[in-house]
């Protein structure tokens, strides 16, 4: 049996993501988001017109999209609330947010030099996207809401994780990343089944 509901935001949570951006001055911004998802070498990226994140961007062309494990929700909660956009939007005011202006160091985090964008990656990520900023596409007015479409141009990956028989292949049995499911933090259970609908290897590929 379903039941007809009027929720207030079509929301089913997906992996959490910190961006980091560089800041009109130079310095490096720093925000958690989980509205994101990947084709290819490409990630879309649901943000707010308003935050510091997209208008680095939007003005620098470039990011790093940093992959949080588990252990790292008390650094993505340390970040909760806060902004980079100086005075704050009263539109995030009113929801309580401060502003930051150093967000690595409020989340106790590393920052490290990236390749091929300016951004700094998260040291306590397994996962660094560097990332060049390809689109933006607006939502349905009056929403502020955005989609930036990204390309990705350089993957680090945490040595651990990569599969002992293909070093370019993350091995899924390894990574546990934290999933933003119903704005509660999640990770993921044991591997329930092996599935047939996209395979990683085709036959003779190892």
């Amino acid at each position: 049996m379903h039941t007809v509901i009027n929720p207030k935001i079509l929301y089913f949570g997906t992996s959490v993501v910190l961006i980091s951006t560089i800041n009109e001055d130079g310095s490096a911004n720093l925000a958690p988001m989980s509205s994101a998802w990947w084709l290819n070498q490409s990630c879309m990226l649901g943000l707010s017109s308003k935050a510091q994140t997209v208008q680095n961007l939007i003005r620098e062309g470039e990011c790093v999209l940093n992959l949080p494990s588990i252990d790292l929700i008390p650094a993505i909660d340390r970040l909760t609330l806060l902004t980079g956009r100086n005075p704050v939007p009263e539109s995030k005011a009113m929801r309580g947010y401060m502003y930051e202006a150093d967000k690595f160091g409020i989340a106790g985090l590393t920052p490290l030099p990236s390749q091929l964008v300016q951004a700094p990656r998260v040291k306590e990520c397994p996962v660094h996207l560097e990332a060049k900023f390809v689109k933006l596409h607006p939502f349905e007015e009056p929403s502020s809401l955005v989609a930036i479409e990204v390309r990705i141009v350089k993957v680090h990956i945490e040595d651990y994780l990569l599969m002992d028989a293909n070093p370019n292949y993350i091995d899924p049995t390894k990574w546990n990343p934290m999933i933003m499911n119903f704005c509660e933090y999640f990770g993921l259970s044991e591997q329930l089944s092996e599935s047939r609908l996209a395979p990683v290897f085709g036959p003779g590929s190892l």
